[in-house]
């Protein structure tokens, strides 16, 4: 049988499908494309924003059209912060929260008995254990993403993850180890350490992210280790000072920001200040040569004047970060910043997604041109449209590199000789 995978939301969501498509295979059944013909289409959603919503539900009953005599399943953040979904979205055959997920197979065995719908979402708990399955690689091409972390008790005013993920959960060293020993002896170069509170690694446990990250530099094969979105949360100097050690770990930091003003932070219950946020990444800047900051910004929060908006916005041209990923605030069902009062029109949170964009697309510009001259280490992983290959340096630059004839998941040495939209361009050494 056929089963395509279709995949919304971060790394860990693309982890965690990963891991559901190595078992799939274990127990029979061909990967295909969710685009091409299959038996069964499973929807791995997002509930970020409400946007993420709209294309989940957009997702299961397209999929459920086009292939109507087709298993559709939904899983995810979607049906597990919002169970009712099931009640809504008829058309998805099975549905199951993340907390299960890793019982797909399982589920769809009962679907096959019985041809009746299944329903199957179990419920975080404080104290629950990490769990679910690892992965070797299989469907990576040249950097592979592995889940150490799940859950977040910061319970942000805005976010609706803590009720979708639970509280933090950290994988056991030990199953981290092996894991990491798979994708070494598999010959990838590089790994991506991900998670939902990422920085929290270890706080349920005694460890620190710093064991895991020097856990994983200690594999030979191995070449770089990334970290994916961190809260400012645990990076404390004693931390940073100990991750500068790792001369494996890429200079790259993805930091979340949400806003440059401090009232703000004070209402989105983000436990620092603006000039602590600035205070960790001077700490950065110094520890790690070539160094890049980058960060989520919100725009329109309830409540957000004018004032605070251009507060904001001046923080992140101070911090000079090298790329923004600006969003406008969205109201999540069951959270305090949805019954604020001052919810921001639409129009005007547009507005100001514009404003910072703009302001974001200059600071990455300047950061581009800089690269020009540089002699740097590219990661080969893929070919553009065009057909020229491109990757990434460690602090993850992407560098597209005209006439490579080489191999992918290969280093090279690459000159930066100018830059070009959001690449910069160079000539392999």
């Amino acid at each position: 049988m056929k089963i395509a995978f279709y995949t919304l939301g971060c790394k860990v969501n693309q982890y965690e499908t990963e891991a559901m498509a190595e078992r799939a295979e274990r127990c029979g059944y061909t990967l295909v494309n969710p685009d091409e013909k299959a038996d069964v289409y499973v929807i791995n959603s997002c509930t970020v924003t409400a946007e993420s919503d709209r294309k989940t539900r957009q997702a299961v009953r397209k999929f459920k059209r086009a292939n109507p005599g087709s298993v559709v399943v939904l899983t995810g953040c979607v049906p597990q912060a919002y169970p009712e979904i099931a009640e809504e979205l008829t058309q998805a055959d099975i549905v199951m929260g993340n907390r299960n997920n890793h019982a797909l197979d399982e589920l769809l065995t009962k679907h096959a008995l019985t041809h009746a719908r299944q329903v199957e979402i179990i419920e975080h708990k404080k104290g629950d254990a990490f769990t679910g399955d690892t992965v070797t690689g299989a469907g990576a091409r040249t950097r592979v993403n592995i889940k150490i972390e799940d859950g977040c008790n910061r319970f942000c005013s805005y976010c609706a993850i803590p009720y979708s993920r639970g509280r933090v959960r950290s994988k056991p060293l030990d199953v981290l180890a092996g894991e990491l020993k798979a994708v070494n002896d598999a010959g990838f170069l590089e790994v991506v350490l991900v998670g939902i509170n990422l920085s929290a690694y270890g706080s349920d446990t005694g460890k620190s992210l710093c064991d895991a990250v020097e856990l994983a530099a200690s594999f030979d094969n191995i070449k770089r280790v990334r970290l994916g979105s961190l809260e400012p949360d645990h990076l404390t100097p004693d931390v940073v000072a100990r991750l500068s050690q790792i001369e494996k770990l890429c200079p790259q930091f993805h930091i979340s920001l949400q806003s440059g003003c401090d009232s703000v932070l004070k209402r989105m219950n983000r436990h620092y200040t603006a000039e602590e946020y600035a205070g960790l990444c001077r700490d950065l800047r110094e520890s790690f040569p070539d160094a890049t900051l980058t960060t989520d910004v919100m725009v329109g929060f309830p409540g957000e004047s004018e004032e605070d908006f251009k507060t904001s916005l001046e923080f992140v041209k101070k911090i000079g970060f090298e790329k923004i990923h600006v969003f406008a605030y969205s109201r999540r069902k069951g959270t305090p910043a949805a019954e604020m009062p001052d919810q921001i029109p639409k129009a005007e949170k547009e507005n100001r997604s514009r404003r910072m964009i703009t302001a974001a697309g200059e600071i990455r510009d300047k950061f581009l041109s800089a690269q020009i001259g540089k002699t740097v280490s590219v990661l080969i992983e893929e070919k553009t449209e065009g057909g020229v290959c491109h990757g990434y340096t460690p602090n993850y630059t992407p560098v597209k590199v005209p006439g490579y004839r080489g191999d992918f998941n290969r280093l090279v040495q690459v000159k930066i000789t100018s830059a070009e939209g959001d690449f910069a361009i160079g000539e392999e050494i």
